[in-house]
């Protein structure tokens, strides 16, 4: 083979490696970076070990949008599953996508937000669904609770956070306030954090005075910070690691054939970014904390999604 067409293929393999990884990354997972392994490899993975349908989602209707560059939603599982315990989605945030106005926006749900659990009939917290139904359950009921629908969702154990963080070779965030957490300090300004680092500083709440409000404002902090990092990677030859990350830490209702037309028709929507949290009332019941949203935050939230791209 000559140099040129070793060139020719090198590049093929590039490109094919930057679009499932910037995929993965735009979507809270890793991205935007070269690997150097076989194209099979990663579409095998992505298929057999990250895929998982959800009932609640029409993946046709959903393709339908993606071809058409229509605003999307994805919904966002950060859950908390450790060893003998199911786990509950203490993280949820609805994603939405604008391709044509390069628009990205997080809205945040509290975890204790105080809903009829759809399928289940109970009125509880909100990341109970999770726990009861797993990720079709979460999905069905943020649908229900704020009438919206959802097109993908990505589920991601926050045990993991910190493998992904490290995937990218840590990130850069802005701290608003300087607290500590676990053995760690993180000191008011930018801060650079490493995978154990991310991990405390997204589960920290007790020593916030905003409480669920200030973790929810960090989270989408290491969301966005994984994003831009991932997108400004040149190499990262890791990739049995990075794989292995995937592997035991991601499930999606997205198939690589999805991952490459959401790189084509939704790159740019990361450009420009806003976040929303929703706020309630909250208040102690039969020994349990929960948030009660009212019917005009709902309305608000519903229509910040619905209308978002519309002019």
């Amino acid at each position: 083979m000559n140099r040129r067409a070793r060139k020719r293929k090198k590049r093929r393999r590039k490109r094919w490696f930057r679009i499932f990884l910037f995929a993965l990354l735009f979507f809270l997972v890793i991205g935007g970076v070269y690997l150097y392994s076989l194209y099979n490899d990663v579409r095998t993975t992505v298929n057999q070990d990250l895929h998982e349908d959800v009932a609640s989602i029409d993946t046709n209707e959903t393709k339908g949008k993606v071809d058409r560059k229509e605003p999307i939603n994805i919904l966002l599982l950060g859950v908390d599953e450790r060893e003998n315990d199911v786990g509950r989605s203490d993280t949820m945030i609805v994603m939405t996508l604008d391709p044509n106005n390069n628009q990205m926006q997080m809205v945040s749900i509290p975890r204790d937000t105080r809903v009829e659990i759809a399928g289940d009939g109970r009125t509880t917290r909100i990341n109970h669904a999770y726990a009861y139904g797993g990720s079709d359950m979460a999905v069905n009921t943020v649908e229900n609770f704020l009438d919206i629908d959802l097109d993908y969702y990505i589920r991601v154990n926050m045990e993991g956070l910190s493998q992904v963080v490290d995937a990218v070779n840590g990130i850069t965030v802005q701290n608003d306030r300087a607290f500590s957490s676990g053995p760690f300090n993180f000191e008011e300004g930018e801060i650079k954090l490493d995978g154990r680092e991310a991990l405390a500083y997204v589960r920290m709440r007790k020593n916030d005075p905003q409480g669920d409000l200030g973790r929810n404002e960090r989270q989408r902090q290491v969301i966005q910070g994984i994003i831009e990092k991932g997108a400004r990677l040149d190499v990262v030859q890791k990739i049995d690691d990075v794989l292995n990350v995937l592997g035991d830490n991601v499930s999606t209702n997205m198939q690589f054939d999805d991952m490459r037309r959401l790189v084509t028709n939704y790159g740019s929507a990361r450009k420009n970014t806003s976040t929303y949290q929703m706020s309630g009332q909250g208040r102690m019941v039969n020994g349990m904390y929960l948030i009660f949203m009212t019917e005009e935050e709902i309305q608000k939230t519903h229509d910040m999604i619905v209308n978002f791209g519309e002019k």
